[in-house]
């Protein structure tokens, strides 16, 4: 089991920047791929990106393609998420999740263990 501690979240204008960050532990962290969901009010939690347990393959959902990007570094057991032009849409709690094995995965039942979630708020 691993567990994930998300961070980074917060208040922002339309149009801003915010970095989250994901801090891992219990498992050999660069075994296995990771993702970003989110869940806005009311909404199901949808797929935001994730990323390969090398960080050479990512896979974003088209919502959010060209604005945010994943990255990771095995050797801080930490995974990112860059969000830039950030719209009143983006506002939702953002979970890290840990993918059940080494594969790009995009469906929530490809994860296995979550963080507890950190708050996005963008304000037109």
């Amino acid at each position: 089991q691993v567990q994930l501690v998300e961070s980074g979240g917060g208040l922002v204008q339309a149009g801003g920047s915010l970095r989250l960050s994901c801090a891992a532990s219990g498992r050999t962290f660069s075994r296995y791929a990771m993702g970003w969901f989110r869940q806005a009010p009311g909404k199901e939690r949808e797929f935001v990106a994730s990323i390969s347990w090398s960080g050479g393959y990512t896979y974003t959902a088209d919502s959010v393609k060209g604005r945010f990007t994943i990255s990771r570094d095995n050797a801080k057991n930490t995974v990112y998420l860059q969000m830039n032009s950030l719209k009143p849409e983006d506002t939702a709690v953002y979970y890290c999740a840990a993918d059940k094995g080494d594969g790009l995965g995009y469906r929530r039942g490809d994860f296995g263990s979550w963080g507890q979630g950190t708050q996005v708020t963008v304000s037109s």
